[in-house]
């Protein structure tokens, strides 16, 4: 495998990917910090554009074990966020960024560069599949509450320093099998204990800076004396697709009274499952282009709070996150 060049857009050392990727966590760089899509300005554009539920925000002053139903809210529409970041006390992301094209350029290229630094030639071959992007805005001092996420993730700063500690997702006295499947199909957030802190690899990410995080490793974030501008470019893999499909069937057996063992214990009880729901997402595809559908599907698989997203503001149904 060669190094990553300078004029890479992700960079670490050749070791971390030898020896860490895509298991561990480990630092890296990147050169996206001037980028103009980026911009606050760009960002409010781009609020302007996505869809209502791609967009998810509340008071930035949660707890590291923030219970979700009791999150603190901020009585802002998105556009205020925006422009007033400084002082708002918020934060935000915007989902799925990948819908608008030259946000899904700047994924696809940042991944790329990644690809080529393994000798691979394109991001099907290196393994990245369902690219997507998340854009975080974040006012000074906010929390981002102890979560685990469906997915790999470079995660990269561009404005701003921020506190990203991550924990070892083996440890199961951080994070049970039963509270991993509530993470990927209900609600991120894990009841965090203090005395986890110092099993934690803590980073202080400057612009310029950031972290590979694998795929279900737990972690929290909170933002320092400035606004915080920050992406996650994230992707799944064959496999953790599967897990994941594994997960949303057993929490659906497990809300109608059907207990269900961990995907991996019963390997054809799995392949029936993975078949039933391959079958249903193939149904459901063509209706997830309609929001309103979309926010049907989601109550009717998570249940009554599964439409957190539109708790933003006041009047606005689902549980905040």
């Amino acid at each position: 495998m060669t190094d990553m060049r300078t004029t890479d857009m992700l960079m670490a050392e050749r070791s971390a990917f030898e020896t860490l990727f895509p298991n561990k966590p480990f630092r890296i760089t990147h050169n996206l910090e001037n980028d103009p899509r980026l911009t606050l300005d760009a960002i409010l554009e781009l609020v302007r554009a996505l869809p209502r539920d791609h967009i998810e925000y509340n008071s930035g002053q949660a707890n590291v074990s923030q219970d979700p139903d009791a999150t603190p809210l901020v009585d802002l529409p998105p556009e205020e966020i925006v422009k007033r970041v400084e002082t708002a006390g918020a934060w935000m992301v915007l989902k799925k960024i990948e819908a608008h094209p030259a946000y899904k350029q700047l994924l696809e290229d940042a991944l790329l560069s990644v690809a080529h630094a393994q000798g691979h030639e394109t991001l099907k071959e290196a393994g990245f599949s369902n690219v997507e992007g998340f854009l975080f805005v974040s006012s000074p001092r906010s929390t981002t509450p102890f979560h685990i996420d469906s997915e790999d993730n470079f995660f990269v700063q561009i404005h701003g320093d921020k506190l990203f500690s991550i924990f070892d997702n083996q440890d199961r006295s951080l994070a049970n099998e039963d509270q991993i499947e509530h993470c990927i199909t209900k609600h991120r957030n894990v009841a965090f204990d203090d005395s986890f802190d110092s099993r934690a690899m803590h980073n202080d990410l400057k612009p310029g800076e950031g972290v590979f995080v694998p795929y279900l490793w737990p972690h929290y974030v909170k933002t320092k004396d400035s606004y915080s501008i920050s992406v996650a470019i994230t992707w799944k893999t064959k496999e953790t697709k599967r897990r994941n499909q594994l997960y949303i069937a057993n929490a659906m057996l497990r809300d109608r009274g059907f207990p269900q063992a961990a995907p991996g214990t019963h390997p054809a009880w799995d392949a029936a499952k993975m078949a039933f729901v391959g079958t249903a997402s193939a149904i459901a595809s063509p209706l997830r282009k309609s929001e309103e559908l979309r926010k049907f599907f989601r109550k009717i698989a998570l249940g009554k709070n599964a439409n957190y997203y539109y708790r933003g503001q006041k009047g606005e149904e689902g549980v905040a996150n």
